[in-house]
């Protein structure tokens, strides 16, 4: 279901109403126990959703669209406040995620807060999900896969594509660098993943070189970031994945140069599942936070 057709959430509508009515976000961060960022989160959703902006200035006065948005929604407010039992299920939400380790540590973690300060009715179950290795959690509303994006059981959408380089502790390269070139790999400790395959990078620079056999082995991304920090020799390393142990300086890059990933991170759900509003909600917020 296209974000242009769903009908927006609740939450968003009864924000919209509040921030229009009282004309202060923290006045209707207040009224609807919430934080002054949810406010101005659920107001920036609701307008991507139906594809109009509803305020027009600093002073939240509404746009002409807004005026006419806010009499259908102060409609709609009545009208479920008449009858309850057509109104969306009270209390909290319940939202299970299935994410890959380093994904969850790397990109989702450092941005969760912003969602849950939002969304402070929605609570979290994060599991982790390796499907290219057949780790698969159980019943997850919502997956984090890395692949070529081919899932034919699933309904899915690509969340952000990365690249590779060469990554290596500063101890570790200042013993065996400097590298001018990729052929100056030949004959060094390369830690190994299925995840991240070394004839990437060879193909990239016209090296008719044989996957590694030899040497330490990693099915977590992570764990073979880890390794590399601890000396034990270099990662073919995805950027975004990688940036935390980057900008904290336990990896620095063996060459300037990096190269597209064959794969990409996926987010993956069920036929049906974006119709119940946390699960809709949580995925626009994802891909928000990605672009």
């Amino acid at each position: 279901m296209s974000a242009t057709s769903r009908i927006p959430p609740i939450q968003c509508l009864l924000t919209f109403e509040a921030l229009a009515r009282l004309r202060s976000v923290t006045q209707a961060a207040e009224e609807l126990c919430v934080t002054p960022s949810a406010v101005s989160h659920r107001v920036k959703q609701l307008e991507q959703i139906i594809g109009t902006k509803l305020f027009g200035r600093a002073d939240f006065s509404l746009t002409t669209e807004g005026i006419e948005y806010l009499a259908h929604v102060r409609e709609g407010l009545v009208s479920l406040q008449r009858f309850p039992s057509a109104s969306a299920p009270s209390g909290r939400r319940k939202l299970r995620l299935a994410v890959t380790p380093t994904f969850a540590r790397s990109i989702l973690m450092p941005r969760l807060k912003t969602f849950l300060d939002a969304y402070p009715e929605i609570d979290i179950t994060l599991q982790v999900s390796i499907p290219l290795l057949d780790v698969v959690a159980e019943d997850a509303d919502l997956t984090v896969r890395f692949g070529t994006g081919r899932y034919s059981d699933v309904e899915h959408v690509c969340l952000a594509k990365d690249e590779v380089t060469p990554l290596a502790s500063p101890a570790w390269l200042r013993e065996n660098g400097p590298f001018a070139s990729a052929e100056d790999l030949q004959g060094v400790a390369l830690l190994r993943s299925p995840l991240e395959p070394w004839r990437t990078w060879f193909a990239a620079h016209n090296l008719d070189w044989p996957e590694p056999m030899d040497g330490s082995s990693f099915n977590d991304i992570g764990l073979m970031c880890d390794a590399a920090a601890q000396g034990l020799g270099v990662g073919l390393i995805r950027t975004k994945l990688g940036a935390p142990w980057l900008e904290s300086g336990q990896l620095v890059r063996l060459f300037e140069r990096s190269v597209p990933s064959p794969h990409a991170h996926y987010l993956c759900w069920r036929t049906g599942t974006m119709e119940r509003w946390e699960c809709a909600t949580f995925a626009d917020w994802l891909k928000s936070v990605l672009a």
